[in-house]
């Protein structure tokens, strides 16, 4: 025994106790290493970002990109697991005061934390290999696109001027207007601008309005604008043109000229001469402030004419001169048809379809998913298979001009089935929950996302498909093709994964974000190891099993889970608490009747999101996440309107912005004082209220100050709700409130709504009000939508005074059972743009006045009395025949086949 002592002794203080020791130094330095992983993740994306334009043509950059993707995902799975061991800790910790119990998590955490600081070694190996590999080859062999693919841009970018008259289609009606605007006698100078996605023909039509405008001017130039352009280059190549055009030969060397040399030698060239100058391609919104000055307004009547993708670029031009905009349109099936045949019939048979194919054209042209499409897609040239499309990479120029914070959100649309229209909200928590939206001061992280959904917009890349009442985006899309090119980079990035029916998932890599339409896809045997972060189910049929196959401990590092319609499953297992980093959840449009008290756990839960659910009460355990920011949820069993029953202690909720619906005869008076807690509010549904509850909403409207949206409804219809209360001065000067919904009948309409300064939407319901509120509400400054429905108003004249309502755009009036005339005065709704009227049974004639309204553009009278229909078609009196002629867009319709929702 003491030889073998002898022996191991030193064989453990050589070889045992320096492992031992590297490995507590391992342990002790977790922290630090997350931190510093932190911001070499950081780094290693803004290498991908700049990497990844650079690399988009040439496959042995691409995989050099991919290495490098792979690599910051390594990374994001230490940092996660770290967070869900600290979460665990956290849990543990408080149920577990046993010693014995203490000491087996002690054990476990430190066995997690030797792990990591393994796996971080093992990282750190792979990004100095990466980074060996980048500074050798990434930085020393990465140049533009050369020889042939220069060749295919130039050709791409210049072939819209070279298309013959009888190539184009669908543009006749946008190519008068333009021509129109150019040759108008306007004399001061003009910014015209074509605005659209890249792709739909900007410079082709821009190139047929200008062969027909360019001789009506003394000077006239085509320039193409490049995405890196200088001032100093585009002047040039302005100059270049112009002496060009003018004949001139002149001695100097325009590459010795500086900046000023070339924009008075411009001015001389344009001065008294009357131009009109095409700046092709315009990506960025600084191109005024280069060109403003040397394009003089001498007041003879110049245009200036830009093509462009992005509707901020003539925006910035605004400040100093007038500007024009039309925003280009994708063609119609009609005209799609016409393009098709000039394509597939045009040299043997002149552009026309045979009778014989006309059938099978229109099919194909309509199909997108058509066995036919799927045969010609399979049957393309390698290079368009295995790269992008013409017409995609010119699409691709778009995404690659995008600041670094914009291109996830962007390519996030490729999360959703081609065509969707996502509501924009949804979207914009969704960016928030993964991590896409960086901090402003003074803004919360979802005013930030509207402002990079804006710009996208801005960019044309997104289209908004439907606005709110008060004009702001509720529903957007992206366009087909834009929608390919985003799965293309997808993939080449790992971004997201779109299932396909029958597909192994185990064969696609690595998963980021994963999207399941088909029911074919099994869960359980498809991904063994998963690292998916965002999972978006959109089948229509799912069981408890597959539902609890997706909460396995496999997809531990989910922060988006989307169950949105997914409507035949009832019920969540108890393990759902196991999701400790998931961030954003929603079960709304399901048949979820319960939550499980591991609701309790996700303490990282942002949005939860169960409307139209079976969802009627909360788990007591929900008041423990600090940092929801929105819940959403009413209970559908009694129809929309009808909230959750909360259990004391909601006011815990400090982070909440969004609080809809809460019933809150469930709790009394309790319930309000938990709710003047939640300072952060900033949309709040209040249910059930009572008559008592005077006192206790007077103190929650004073001391909300965030709150911009406010519902309040009754208990049932003949519930009086007292909202006559003094809000003090202060308050209403510092009132956020935007929008107001009050349902259930009032003592009398409040004084202090018609006093809120910001607020652009009403709407009264079964309100019972004897005495016409319009004249309260007349001078609001900002008011845009107004409703009155359901007996809001039981008198029998709504009077609109002269002057009033000054930026009202939208009215709807429905079921005022004894309203039997509407009278608008001379001067008042001057922006009024959509008057609906619905269900009036004692209005006979189109309101008077109606013939002074400048910008009407819709008038719907659905469901109206027999007399009303009568007196309209029949064109008896002014007021209909003015609607006939003048209006848009009218609508009278006999019945309405559907009546929105009422809370009684």
């Amino acid at each position: 025994m003491d030889i073998a002592k002898e022996i191991a002794v030193p064989l453990a203080a050589e070889h045992l106790l320096p492992r031992l020791k590297k490995a507590l130094n391992a342990v002790m330095n977790v922290p630090k290493d997350v931190a510093d992983m932190k911001n070499k993740l950081d780094r290693i994306q803004s290498i991908i970002h700049d990497k990844e334009k650079k690399a988009a043509d040439e496959e042995g950059n691409k995989a050099k990109v991919k290495q490098l993707v792979q690599t910051s995902f390594h990374m994001e799975d230490i940092i996660d697991e770290c967070a869900i061991v600290e979460e665990r800790q956290l849990r543990d910790d408080a149920g577990c005061v046993a010693l014995p119990c203490k000491a087996v998590d002690f054990v476990k955490t430190k066995a997690s934390c030797l792990h990591f600081a393994y796996m971080n070694e093992g990282v750190e190996s792979e990004i100095a290999a990466t980074k060996d590999k980048n500074e050798s080859e990434f930085g020393s062999q990465m140049h533009p696109p050369g020889g042939n693919q220069n060749s295919m841009f130039r050709n791409l970018r210049d072939a819209p001027l070279y298309i013959k008259d009888d190539e184009v289609v669908g543009f006749d009606v946008a190519r008068n207007e333009l021509i129109g605007w150019l040759v108008s006698d306007r004399s001061e100078r003009t910014v015209i601008s074509v605005v659209g996605i890249g792709g739909l023909g900007k410079t082709t039509l821009a190139k047929k309005v200008f062969d027909k405008v360019a001789e009506k001017f003394k000077r006239h130039a085509w320039i193409t604008v490049s995405q890196s352009y200088t001032e100093v280059g585009l002047l040039r190549d302005l100059l270049q043109e112009l002496r060009k055009e003018n004949k001139e030969n002149h001695p100097q060397n325009l590459s010795t000229m500086d900046q000023k040399s070339l924009r008075d030698e411009v001015i001389n060239h344009l001065r008294d001469k009357r131009y009109v100058i095409v700046f092709d391609d315009v990506w960025n919104t600084s191109f005024w402030d280069d060109m403003e000055f040397a394009l003089i307004d001498d007041k003879i009547g110049s245009r200036v004419f830009i093509t462009t993708r992005n509707k901020e670029v003539p925006n910035f031009c605004k400040r100093s001169a007038i500007v024009l905009q039309h925003d280009l349109q994708p063609l119609t099936l009609e005209q799609s048809l016409n393009l098709f045949y000039k394509r597939a019939f045009g040299s043997d048979l002149g552009g026309r379809c045979p009778d014989h194919l006309k059938d099978i054209s229109a099919e194909m042209v309509k199909k997108r998913d058509a066995t036919c499409w799927k045969k010609f897609s399979e049957n393309l040239s390698k290079e368009l298979e295995d790269g992008l499309s013409p017409v995609t990479k010119i699409l691709s120029f778009s995404y690659h001009d995008l600041p670094d914070n914009l291109k996830p959100c962007f390519l996030y649309f490729g999360v959703y089935p081609e065509d969707y229209e996502v509501e924009n909200v949804r979207l914009i928590r969704q960016w928030v929950a993964e991590g896409f939206i960086k901090f402003e001061a003074d803004k919360t992280l979802e005013e930030v996302a509207e402002q990079y959904l804006r710009e996208l917009i801005q960019r044309s890349l997104v289209q908004v498909s439907s606005f709110t009442g008060d004009g702001k985006p509720k529903f957007c899309r992206v366009h087909d093709l834009v929608g390919d090119m985003i799965l293309k980079i997808a993939v080449d990035l790992s971004f997201c994964h779109f299932a396909r029916e029958n597909e192994n998932l185990l064969e696609s890599g690595i998963i980021r974000r994963l999207t399941i339409a088909s029911g074919s896809i099994d869960l359980m045997k498809s991904v063994e190891s998963s690292s998916i972060r965002s999972l978006h189910i959109f089948r229509d049929e799912l069981s408890e099993s597959y539902v609890s196959s997706i909460l396995m401990k496999k997809y531990r590092f989910l922060k988006v889970l989307d169950f949105e319609k997914a409507a035949l499953f009832n019920c969540v297992p108890e393990h759902l608490g196991d999701l400790f980093l998931l961030r954003y959840l929603s079960f709304r449009n399901t048949k979820l009747n319960d939550l499980p008290t591991s609701i309790g756990m996700l303490h990282n839960l942002e949005t939860l999101d169960l409307r139209q659910t079976m969802v009627c009460k909360m788990p007591r355990e929900i008041n423990k996440l600090k940092k929801l920011r929105h819940l959403l949820a009413y209970d559908m069993s009694k129809g929309v309107g009808y909230g959750l029953q909360m259990e004391n202690g909601i006011g815990d909720l400090e982070s909440l912005q969004t609080l809809r619906e809460v019933e809150t005869n469930h709790g009394g008076e309790e319930v309000f004082k938990e709710l003047e807690r939640l300072t952060q509010v900033r949309v709040l549904g209040l249910t059930n209220v009572q008559q008592g509850f005077r006192n206790v909403l007077y103190s929650l409207i004073n001391k909300l100050q965030h709150m911009e949206k406010l519902y309040i409804a009754a208990i049932d219809e003949h519930e009086v709700i007292d909202l006559n209360f003094i809000v003090s001065e202060l308050v209403l000067q510092n009132s956020q409130l935007q929008k107001v919904r009050l349902v259930g009948r009032l003592n009398g309409f409040p004084n202090w709504v018609a006093k809120l300064q910001n607020l652009v939407m009403l709407s009264l319901s079964h309100s019972k009000l004897t005495d016409d509120p319009l004249g309260l509400l007349k001078d609001l400054p900002n008011l845009l939508c107004l409703s009155i429905l359901y007996c809001a108003y039981e008198g029998s004249c709504l009077h609109f005074p002269n002057g009033g309502f000054p930026k009202l755009e939208q009215i709807i009036i429905r079921r005022l059972y004894k309203l039997n005339s509407i009278r608008i005065e001379n001067g008042a709704l001057p922006s009024l743009k959509k008057l609906k009227l619905v269900s009036i049974s004692q209005l006979t004639e189109v309101p008077s006045g109606v013939c002074s309204l400048p910008k009407l553009e819709v008038f719907h009278a659905i469901n109206m009395s027999n007399e009303f229909e009568e007196n309209f078609h029949s064109n008896r009196g002014q007021r209909a025949q003015w609607i006939i002629e003048q209006v848009p867009f009218v609508s009278i319709v006999d019945r309405f086949w559907r009546e929105e929702n009422s809370n009684f």
